[in-house]
């Protein structure tokens, strides 16, 4: 994958560290640990791939989230998000990102993971499925 002045050698050179969550990995970069009072905030900057076909789980953002796809694409309620494209959510907003391609098929340059650079100020805050649908419409 190639963003002018940005280059990513690919996805399986990188220490990916596993989630509850099958065919969802992250890395982080950045963690903001704690605030001005000691509590932890949850915010920093990370990297997270999402196998063809896997989701992340309904969420909301307690402060800001910007996302940019790095590598395959992702949908969630506001649509298709492909790569080099940047999304911002805003404080208080919630989504439930699905990458693009077939989970049956394997990894590949026609069934791409989808890889993320994600930097949130606060975190995020699950929401179990009675308060958000598992499943967003699909797009790609």
């Amino acid at each position: 994958m190639h963003i002018p002045g940005l280059r990513i050698e690919g996805p399986d050179g990188v220490a990916w560290r596993a989630t509850r969550r099958p065919g969802i990995s992250w890395l982080p970069l950045h963690l903001d640990e704690t605030s001005g009072q000691g509590q932890r905030r949850g915010g920093g900057a990370v990297l997270i791939r999402m196998d063809p076909g896997r989701g992340y789980g309904g969420h909301r953002h307690v402060g800001t989230e910007d996302v940019l796809v790095l590598a395959g694409s992702y949908c969630d309620q506001r649509g298709e998000h492909r790569q080099g494209a940047h999304v911002h959510y805003a404080a208080g907003s919630a989504h439930a990102p699905v990458a693009g391609g077939d989970a049956e098929r394997d990894t590949g340059p026609t069934n791409p993971a989808c890889i993320l650079y994600v930097v949130t100020s606060e975190g995020i805050e699950l929401l179990d499925e009675h308060e958000f649908p598992a499943e967003p419409p699909r797009q790609i």
